[in-house]
């Protein structure tokens, strides 16, 4: 059987080009998010697949609703802030550890600010029935509306809230999330500087960053995602001047070394 950690541990680093035209794009897998009854939320990117270098992202927002994202790469405009930093009220670099502790278990740790949290995924019969279908779609199903709706109710009838899978972002980047697989997060447990976060919890409300809603229960993806290119001249030097980073392996964990 082929368990989570071996499907998110086989996506190897590479460098390439999206597979529209006139987009660039990410892949991997990451926790989609994840709120605690304390009013805390974490998630977590790692796209060892995109257009510049690899890289693994932590977010934060704490109660008061200040969201946080510490970026594990080389270049904080090529990760996740390129397109979330104006919904942000803080970004730097920082060490993220990533460890799979079992078949279906996720340890992440933080240098800076210290984080210690670990998450357990699981798929029930329908998510099950779901993702072995959604694995198999062709590319052209995400582009249209109906069918980018059709996965945005299902979303909602596993307890996911109102997600919307295509929009802009805070960067004003046109984008598509891209969610293959997915796995409920039912049990989780997190120390952050030393203050315990709770429990995991459903939400009534879907936590937003800069408009873009993440899921309103703990769901761990593994997908792509592709956003217009906005700046070819851009996109074109940042390329270039990425083109020498050394590309680095998830399956120990995510290290620049």
């Amino acid at each position: 059987m082929i368990t989570i950690a071996d499907r998110c541990s086989s996506i190897v680093a590479e460098r390439g080009e999206a597979r529209w035209p006139g987009y660039e794009y990410v892949r991997g897998w990451g926790i989609f998010g994840l709120p605690f009854d304390s009013g805390h939320v974490l998630a977590l990117r790692v796209f060892p697949q995109n257009p510049f270098a690899p890289y693994a992202t932590v977010w934060h927002r704490d109660p008061a609703g200040s969201w946080s994202i510490y970026v594990d790469g080389p270049r904080l405009d090529i990760a996740c802030p390129r397109y979330y930093a104006p919904a942000c009220d803080h970004i730097a670099h920082a060490k993220i550890q990533l460890t799979w502790t079992g078949p279906s278990t996720l340890r992440v740790r933080l240098d800076n600010p210290r984080l210690d949290w670990t998450v357990t995924a699981s798929q029930s019969r329908t998510l099950k029935m779901l993702n072995a279908t959604g694995a198999t779609m062709p590319l052209w199903t995400w582009k249209p509306a109906s069918m980018l709706k059709m996965r945005e109710a299902l979303a909602r009838g596993l307890g996911m809230g109102r997600l919307e899978l295509a929009g802009e972002m805070p960067s004003g980047h046109q984008g598509i999330l891209m969610p293959h697989r997915m796995f409920h997060i039912n049990d989780a447990h997190a120390v952050l500087d030393g203050t315990e976060l709770g429990n995991p919890t459903r939400l009534t409300e879907n936590p937003d960053l800069g408009g873009v809603p993440l899921p309103a229960r703990g769901v761990l993806a593994i997908g792509e995602a592709m956003w217009r290119i906005t700046d070819p001249d851009e996109y074109a030097r940042t390329r270039a001047e990425t083109d020498s980073v050394r590309q680095v392996g998830f399956d120990r964990g995510y290290d620049l070394g």
